[in-house]
């Protein structure tokens, strides 16, 4: 098996947040939660984020920026960052991808893709 010098795991959680959220105003609220763990064996920094976030109605908005949560974590091989975040909507199910930007040591830029989730609201069961 060859050895990935430069390699990220993506872990996501998803729950609806009801006393945001607002079906009238069509304003659906999910908070995420990733942990990002450094599967490699050098360390990395996430420098940026991209999301694409796309819902029931395929209305899509990109989110780009420096960091996650104020913050641009280092992570050694074998840590991990967990940081919880959060999306609204127009519609009560919808989706999300991306990918962060990683700076591993020595300057070598990389991608870490976030594979894509789903953020639905739960079903009222009758």
């Amino acid at each position: 098996m060859i050895e990935k010098k430069h390699d990220v795991t993506v872990t996501t959680r998803t729950a609806f947040i009801p006393d945001q959220s607002d079906a009238g105003s069509e304003r659906y609220v999910f908070a995420y939660t990733i942990t990002i763990t450094n599967s490699g064996s050098v360390p990395v920094q996430l420098i940026s984020r991209h999301w694409i976030i796309t819902d029931a109605n395929n209305q899509v908005q990109e989110v780009k920026g420096l960091g996650v949560v104020g913050e641009q974590p280092y992570l050694r091989p074998d840590e991990s960052f967990e940081y919880t975040s959060g999306t609204a909507m127009a519609t009560p199910v919808g989706t999300m991808r991306g990918s962060y930007q990683m700076m591993a040591e020595g300057g070598v830029p990389f991608d870490a893709p976030i594979p894509e989730f789903t953020l639905s609201m739960p079903r009222v069961l009758h």
